[in-house]
């Protein structure tokens, strides 16, 4: 009988200690948590942040977001962002990396993929060498919120049209695309709507425009096709090329030229040219 009422009593002791022992998910180590969240994509990793203060304080480990970053990125803090990387926790270098930033006096705008973390490049027009930009009885700027520069070149008649650029820059291995983002007509806001002018769009419907490119490791493409759908911005694929060593620069060149004289061509807008990873292109949209 006592042995019974004892063993009661030893029952109703253990349920009243027990709950000062059960493990919360706030008493999981936060070296082990960061192991976790490093085999987690970067959004998740944001919202398993929120969870509580060790889930944020394990976030922030430098190795949970060093290997979300490109190999080369500490080449990319200090030619894009201007900075000591060694001066930046890991975590502050993906999130600058992966937001739109300008360089090169601002002609051109730099991003991480948020996705899958490639590189993608976006060249303004004014960083393009166009032949008779000077001339304003052919070409000049115009502004627009519809480009992420704010200005765009525009035709408005010429015999011979040729637009060049390059850039020198490290990628990250892998397979890009190069894209010229083009527009017959200009376009405008009236009472909150947006409308096209197609008064000076002509010539190109007689010949196509032929697209180049060339890389300094030894890629060439060419592709021609006639400019369509006036009104709207089209990208137009040049072609691609492949990238192997992260630690070495690639020069890249690439031209749109239009030059048979026994025609004008006029009411083209150039807005600019895309670098990207070539899966990007199929969810491509631009500003």
């Amino acid at each position: 009988m006592g042995a019974g009422i004892s063993g009661i009593a030893s029952d109703r002791d253990t349920e009243r200690v027990s709950p000062r022992w059960s493990t919360k998910l706030g008493d999981v180590p936060e070296s082990c948590i960061s192991l976790i969240l490093a085999s987690l994509d970067p959004p998740e990793i944001c919202k398993l942040a929120r969870v509580n203060r060790a889930f944020h304080a394990a976030s922030l480990a430098d190795f949970v977001w060093e290997s979300k970053l490109p190999s080369n990125y500490r080449f990319l803090v200090r030619r894009v962002l201007g900075e000591d990387p060694d001066l930046l926790s890991k975590k502050e270098v993906y999130s600058r990396l992966c937001q739109a930033s300008c360089f090169d006096d601002g002609n051109k705008v730099f991003w991480l993929d948020k996705i899958i973390g490639d590189i993608c490049l976006c060249i303004s027009s004014k960083a393009l060498k166009i032949t008779g930009i000077d001339d304003r009885r052919y070409w000049n700027y115009i502004a627009t919120n519809e480009s992420r520069f704010s200005t765009v070149a525009y035709l408005q008649q010429i015999w011979w049209v040729e637009v060049v650029g390059e850039i020198e820059f490290q990628f990250v291995p892998g397979q890009y695309s190069l894209f010229f983002r083009l527009q017959l007509g200009k376009s405008s806001r009236k009472f909150g709507r947006r409308v096209s002018n197609l008064d000076q769009v002509h010539g190109w419907n007689i010949k196509p425009v032929r697209f180049q490119l060339s890389t300094s490791n030894g890629h060439r493409a060419t592709s021609e096709c006639y400019l369509y759908n006036p009104g709207n911005w089209v990208d137009y694929h040049v072609g691609d090329f492949y990238i192997d060593n992260p630690s070495t620069p690639v020069s890249i060149k690439f031209s749109m030229v239009q030059i048979d004289c026994t025609h004008t061509k006029g009411g083209l807008c150039v807005d600019s040219v895309l670098i990207c990873p070539t899966g990007f292109k199929k969810r491509l949209k631009l500003p």
